[in-house]
C-alpha cells in the first residue's frame, strides 16, 4: 500500500519559556530574534524547504502573540505603504503568505509535549505529519525536514530524526534508539529509551527535534490523557511512539546529514546561535568578527 503523502507539519509553540524569564513574561521565547527573524520563523522556513506549506502551530494563552506575527497586520501595512517603506512592506507580506497557517490552542490542564501534539488532532486529521519543536532549528543540506520526508517516502511508518553522539552527558539530554541498521545512518527501531542517564546511552543514535508521525498516535495520546493521574506529564514518545512500537507500528531512525544544529531553548544556546550566525550575516558579518577579535577576554 502506498504511503499517504506528508502534507502537514505541527510546530509545538505553547511553552512558557521559564528559562528566559523575565524577558519571556511578555514575549514568547520562540519570538526572540535571531538577528532579524524570530526563532520560530526559522523553524517554519525549514518546514517549507521540505515542500510542506500546511502548518499547524500549537500555541497557548502565554504564546498567542505568535499568531499575530504570521497574520496580516493591516494598519502597519498601510502605514508602511504610506511612508514609502516598500522593502519592509514586501518582507511582511512574504511572511504572511509563506504558508497556510492554522493556529490551535493547547488543551489546558495537563502539561507535557504530548498534550500539544494531541491538541493538533482535529487540524491534522487522518494524515501523517511532521512534528517539530519551535526552539531548535537546523541548517542542513538537504534541509532537515526534507531528509525526514524522503525517508518516510522510502520506508513508511514513523521517522525519528537523530544525530550520532558518543558524549556521555547526552544520556541526560536526549532519548536514544535501539535497532538494526538498515544502511549507513538508518536504523529500523525496536526500542526508544528516553534520557537513560549520564553514560548510559544504549546506542549512539540520539533522538532530536523533527519526526514524521502517523495519525494513529492521537488515539494513544488520548487514551493516556484520560488514564494518567492529573499531575503526570504526557509525553508524545513515552505514551505515543513507544506503545505504537510495541503494537508493531514500524519506525526508522534517520541520522541527519550535513547539518548545523542551533539549540535556542536556553540562554547559552541562544547566545551561541546569535554569535555564530551574526558572524555570517551579509551586512555586517566581517565587521562583527573584527569586533569580536578585539575584545579583551
Amino acid at each position: 500500500m502506498q504511503n499517504k503523502e506528508v502534507k502537514k507539519a505541527v510546530i509545538v509553540a505553547g511553552g512558557f519559556g521559564t528559562r528566559f524569564l523575565p524577558a519571556s513574561k511578555t514575549v514568547p521565547k520562540v519570538m526572540f530574534p535571531v538577528i532579524d527573524r524570530p526563532i520560530i520563523q526559522l523553524v517554519v522556513e525549514e518546514v517549507i524547504l521540505a515542500g510542506i506549506t500546511d502548518i499547524v502551530i500549537v500555541v497557548s494563552r502565554f504564546t498567542k502573540e505568535i499568531q499575530g506575527y504570521f497574520e496580516p497586520f493591516t494598519a502597519l501595512n498601510e502605514l508602511l505603504e504610506k511612508n514609502g517603506k516598500q522593502k519592509e512592506l514586501e518582507e511582511l507580506k512574504k511572511i504572511e503568505s509563506m504558508a497556510n497557517f492554522t493556529f490551535v490552542e493547547q488543551i489546558p490542564g495537563r502539561i507535557g509535549n504530548g498534550v500539544a501534539v494531541l491538541s493538533a488532532r482535529e487540524a491534522v486529521g487522518d494524515e501523517p505529519f511532521a512534528l517539530v519543536w519551535s526552539d531548535e532549528f537546523f541548517i542542513a543540506d538537504p534541509p532537515r525536514i526534507k531528509q525526514l520526508v524522503d525517508a518516510y517516502n522510502e520506508f513508511g511508518g514513523m521517522i525519528l530524526g537523530c544525530i550520532k553522539t558518543a558524549d556521555p552527558l547526552a544520556g541526560n539530554r536526549f532519548g536514544f534508539v535501539i535497532g538494526d541498521e538498515v544502511r549507513d545512518g538508518v536504523v529500523k527501531v525496536s526500542q526508544i529509551i528516553e534520557k537513560p542517564g549520564v553514560g548510559k546511552a544504549p546506542s549512539d543514535m540520539a533522538t532530536m527535534s523533527g519526526n514524521i508521525i502517523l495519525p494513529e498516535i492521537f488515539a494513544y495520546l488520548d487514551k493516556a490523557n484520560r488514564e494518567l493521574e492529573p499531575k503526570q506529564e504526557l509525553y508524545w514518545n513515552t505514551y505515543g511512539a513507544v506503545p505504537m512500537l510495541k503494537d508493531n507500528y514500524s519506525a526508522h531512525a534517520v541520522e541527519y546529514k550535513n547539518y548545523r544544529y542551533f539549540d535556542t531553548g536556553d540562554r547559552l544556546g541562544y547566545l551561541k546561535s546569535l554569535v555564530e550566525l551574526g558572524m555570517e550575516y551579509p551586512d555586517f558579518g566581517e565587521e562583527f568578527k573584527t569586533w569580536l577579535k578585539g575584545l579583551k577576554i
